[in-house]
């Protein structure tokens, strides 16, 4: 039974390798759930800061917006 012992060994040794490929993939698994866990990557950009003059433009375009907007409906209406 030669062959035998060499087929079982062969089989070990691929179980072997197997296990340490899913050693690898558990590891990368827990590393990016715990990634996911403070909703940034190492490689995150920080936070955008608009300035307060930027604010105040964007806050003046959207009321005009609105203001066009509530003009159109009540001439329609």
């Amino acid at each position: 039974m030669p062959n035998l012992d060499k087929v079982v060994k062969s089989l070990v040794t691929e179980q072997r390798s197997l296990q340490g490929k899913l050693s690898q993939v558990e590891a990368a698994i827990a590393a990016l759930r715990g990634m996911g866990q403070n909703g940034r990557s190492a490689g995150a950009r920080p936070k955008r800061v608009l300035s307060v003059a930027a604010r105040r433009r964007i806050a003046a375009a959207q009321r005009a917006r609105w203001a066009k907007y509530k003009q159109q409906k009540k001439s329609a209406a």
